[in-house]
């Protein structure tokens, strides 16, 4: 099987109100299922949070990533994702979180390292042209001279992949440290300044507003990749993803599946 191209695809776009940390996580995997099942086009969706979360990889220990009495002190939903990678903290007006649900066929063949820098690229671009020098640096991270910008995770089903980002618009910094152990632990010797340093938000490298940010990323893929039409969520697939966020992303048994 050749490998395809962006442009050998027609791409939809889903921009849908905010929903919940599990409904989050429940729709990725719905979406990946529509795409690799042929029943939905390759999507970009931007997401939109209903509150604040600590978003854990696959693979991640709940104990050793989170805080747990911090993260309820603050009201933070735990939740734990399908794909791999490292636990995010998030807050709503704080975060640009997107999806990218494309065809195997596009990674074809390609090393998890040529994947995740195929899929960056546009964004990359992106902030290019708001003035930020941002490069993809091995194996899930999207950085600039000033620090981290974002962190992605893939996951491959079926016939599709699914690429997730979450970069940092802004940040309390505080707050992270109080609910995440691993930046605790990588921070404990230099502080909040330093947290704010490692994670350089976008709002502080280009002075736009949140929506501005996302406006400019839409654009962007819309442009280098030919071509986004606006959809919105199937009243199937939002069902389906209500039920398994209830009967799995929202239960204590799969956010501790890896204690």
């Amino acid at each position: 099987m050749s490998r395809s191209s962006w442009h050998d695809h027609d791409w939809q776009l889903i921009h849908a109100e905010p929903q919940s940390p599990a409904l989050h996580m429940a729709l990725d995997e719905v979406l990946l299922d529509e795409v690799s099942a042929g029943r939905r086009l390759p999507t970009l969706r931007i997401w939109e949070w209903a509150g604040p979360s600590v978003v854990m990889g696959r693979f991640q220990s709940l104990r050793n990533e989170v805080d747990a009495q911090g993260a309820q002190r603050h009201g933070i939903e735990v939740v734990r994702r399908i794909s791999g990678g490292g636990a995010m903290f998030i807050e709503p007006g704080n975060t640009i979180t997107y999806s990218i649900f494309a065809p195997l066929s596009m990674v074809e063949d390609m090393t998890f390292e040529q994947a995740y820098a195929l899929m960056d690229g546009w964004v990359i671009e992106a902030l290019g042209t708001l003035g930020i020098q941002a490069w993809y640096q091995p194996l899930n991270d999207i950085t600039s001279p000033a620090g981290k910008i974002a962190g992605a995770a893939q996951a491959r089903r079926g016939k599709a992949v699914l690429h997730h980002v979450t970069m940092a618009y802004d940040i309390d910094a505080t707050k992270m440290l109080e609910v995440l152990r691993i930046g605790r632990e990588k921070l404990s010797d230099k502080g909040t300044a330093s947290a704010q340093k490692r994670v350089d938000p976008l709002r502080s490298q280009t002075g736009l507003a949140r929506e501005e940010v996302i406006a400019c990323l839409i654009e962007s893929f819309r442009s280098r990749h030919g071509g986004l039409t606006a959809d919105a969520l199937r009243p199937q697939e939002l069902a389906r993803a209500q039920a398994l966020a209830r009967d799995k992303f929202a239960t204590p048994e799969w956010t501790a599946i890896v204690p």
